[in-house]
Formats: C-alpha cells, sequence, structure tokens
C-alpha cells in the first residue's frame, strides 16, 4: 500500500496525458539556446510525462512551432540567428501558430522585460532560474482550459 503525500511519476505522467482537452499526452516545445538549461527541462518535462521537443535558436523554434504544432511554447528571449522577441512575434503573427501559448522564460529581468515579452506576444513570463517543478506547474495552468483558469484567477 503507497502512502505517499506527492504524486508520484506515474501519477504525473497520467495528469500529462489527460491534461486540458483530454487527446494524447501535451506537447511542449522547449527553446533555448544554452545545451545544460534546453536538457533540463526538456528532460525533466519528459519525466512527468509531457511530449518534448526542442530547439536552440528563434528560427528553429518558428519552423518546429509551425511544424509540430506544440501545446505550449518554452521561449528564452537570448537566441542567436533569430532571437526570441522576433521569433515570438513571428509565432504570434502566423495564423497556424498564433494561438500556441508562448511561456517567455529567461534570464532578462529588468524593469519592463516582462511587459516587452508580453508586447512581442508572450502569453507569461518567467524568470530564470526557475525550479523545473515551478515550471511544470506553469504550463500545467496555462493548459487548462480557459475557463478553469478564469475561475482560479477570480479565486486568489
Amino acid at each position: 500500500m503507497k502512502h505517499t503525500a506527492t504524486p508520484t511519476s506515474e501519477d504525473r505522467v497520467s495528469t500529462a496525458t489527460s491534461d486540458a482537452s483530454g487527446g494524447g499526452r501535451k506537447r511542449v516545445l522547449v527553446v533555448d539556446d544554452f545545451d545544460d538549461a534546453r536538457e533540463m527541462y526538456a528532460e525533466y518535462l519528459e519525466f512527468v510525462g509531457f511530449e518534448v521537443d526542442t530547439a536552440r535558436d528563434g528560427m528553429e523554434a518558428v519552423e518546429k512551432a509551425q511544424s509540430s504544432e506544440p501545446d505550449i511554447i518554452l521561449m528564452d528571449l537570448s537566441l542567436p540567428v533569430m532571437d526570441g522577441w522576433e521569433a515570438t512575434r513571428r509565432i504570434k503573427q502566423d495564423l497556424r501558430t498564433r494561438d500556441i501559448p508562448v511561456m517567455a522564460l529567461t534570464g532578462h529581468v529588468l524593469a519592463g522585460n516582462a511587459e516587452h515579452a508580453r508586447e512581442a506576444g508572450a502569453d507569461e513570463f518567467v524568470a530564470k532560474p526557475c525550479l523545473p517543478q515551478d515550471l511544470e506547474n506553469k504550463i500545467r495552468n496555462m493548459l487548462k482550459p480557459s475557463k478553469a483558469r478564469k475561475r482560479e484567477g477570480q479565486e486568489g
């Protein structure tokens, strides 16, 4: 008999596979040019049951958003080839990808950067470093159906 206070990896996997709209595992695109950060977040999110794809620069992020249609994108803002600001703008301007939530995940924590990220189209702004569990919680919250998010926002 199990007596655990926290969810097991099996519990998390079943939650990730049945999130929001009920079909299949939710797909996350992790965009970061720093290999360690990208791999850490990708491995953790896979461990808790998400399907994960990765990109190393903004151009690759735009291409993968169009081709794999992720459920959410974690976008670093300081990227080579095309920065995350421009990649987010392009994703949000494209009819095929504009409804994909984008979470700006960045070390850019100067005043005004969260607002600039939102102006570029980011739906959420998270400062790095961010604990993987906290990131997971924010992802799950963003993937909830909008009525549940609105109700939750009114409670707090």
